[in-house]
C-alpha cells in the first residue's frame, strides 16, 4: 500500500455529487461499503489477476452511504495492489470467474508488492490533483 498525502484529506462534499464527478476518472464505489463509510475506486492497471488501484476512503459524517445527500469527509487516500486466481473454479460462480466478471472473489493477496512504486504514486497523486480541480470548479 502507497499512502498519498494530498488535499482531498479532510475535504467534505456530498455523496451523490462525488459519485457522478468521479464516475468520470472510473471510480465506482466500493462493494465494501457500510452506511457510514465507503471507498471509491479506480483501477490505475490490471494484468490478467493483478489490479493497481487508487482508493478514496471516506467518512459518512451525516446521513446514510446509500442515499444521494448523504454528507462525506475524505481520509487518506492510497494505491493498492490486490492480486487474484484467474483460473477456473468449479462452484456455482464457476461462469462469472472464468468470464472476470466475478466482482465478489476474495483477492489471493489484498495488498500485493507494488512495482515501481513511483510510478504508481506518481499516477494516484495526478488522478487526485484532477479532482480536486474539479470539485473546486464545480462548487
Amino acid at each position: 500500500m502507497i499512502k498519498l498525502q494530498t488535499e482531498l484529506e479532510g475535504k467534505q462534499a456530498y455523496f451523490g455529487h462525488m459519485q457522478n464527478l468521479l464516475r468520470e476518472y472510473g471510480f465506482v464505489i466500493s462493494g465494501n461499503w457500510e452506511y457510514d463509510k465507503g471507498k471509491f475506486d479506480a483501477v490505475l492497471w490490471r494484468d490478467q489477476g493483478e489490479t493497481i488501484y487508487l482508493r478514496l476512503p471516506f467518512d459518512v459524517l451525516s446521513g446514510a452511504l446509500d442515499h444521494h445527500d448523504a454528507f462525506i469527509q475524505f481520509r487518506t487516500p492510497y494505491v493498492i495492489k490486490h492480486i487474484v486466481h484467474v483460473g477456473l473454479d468449479r462452484d456455482e460462480n464457476s461462469l462469472l470467474s472464468a468470464t472476470g466478471f466475478s466482482q465478489f472473489q476474495e483477492p489471493l493477496d489484498r495488498d500485493g508488492n507494488i512495482i515501481k512504486e513511483n510510478k504508481w504514486e506518481q499516477a494516484g497523486l495526478q488522478t487526485i490533483q484532477n479532482v480536486i480541480y474539479k470539485m473546486e470548479k464545480s462548487s
